[in-house]
């Protein structure tokens, strides 16, 4: 069974250790990744691409990819 995980705007928050809003700001930003959809509580993205982002812009908060 193919499983994806998905980010909205308050996963997103979460995750950058900052509010909604600011999130909301981020990801309206030219270089954020496209949502894969829009649900009636609002866009999600692929939480890969989000961790893209993150590690691209966001180093310092980034996950260590061998997990120390």
């Amino acid at each position: 069974m193919l499983t994806m995980r998905l980010m909205g705007v308050w996963e997103i928050a979460q995750r950058l250790n900052v509010g909604r809003q600011r999130a909301g700001i981020l990801a309206k930003q030219k270089g954020f990744p496209d949502p894969v959809d829009t649900l009636r509580m609002g866009k999600v993205w692929l939480a890969e691409d989000v961790e893209k982002w993150i590690a691209e812009n966001r180093p310092a908060i980034a996950e260590d990819p061998e997990g120390d």
